[in-house]
């Protein structure tokens, strides 16, 4: 029985990430399971805490690799706020913005 919840921050945050290519959206359904029962943090490689709440899921697959920025919040709710396929070593400092954004957005209710 799953002690965690996955949300989205909006219907637009779901079409983005449905929208990735299907190697990426697999993977994403498949660590989204285990967030579910083991929480989010799944560790390295998989997860990593980007500062101030805000966490990033590290997809890789066929298609290459993607991003999608979560946070946590109340009643054990996993609530992922942007996804983008990265196409250089550096995570975009916009790509960062719009989630950081979100994410206040999730928070402040």
């Amino acid at each position: 029985m799953p002690s965690w919840t996955i949300a989205f921050a909006s219907p637009r945050v779901e079409s983005e990430i449905l929208a990735l290519p299907a190697g990426h959206v697999a993977r994403f359904v498949r660590y989204a399971e285990r967030m579910e029962t083991w929480g989010p943090d799944l560790g390295m490689p998989h997860t990593r805490a980007m500062g101030g709440g805000l966490f990033e899921l590290r997809v890789q697959a066929v298609e290459g690799i993607a991003r999608l920025f979560f946070c946590t919040a109340t009643d054990r709710r996993i609530v992922f706020v942007h996804a983008f396929v990265k196409k250089t070593g550096k995570t975009p400092p916009g790509a960062l913005a719009i989630a950081r954004r979100r994410m206040m957005q999730v928070i402040d209710g």
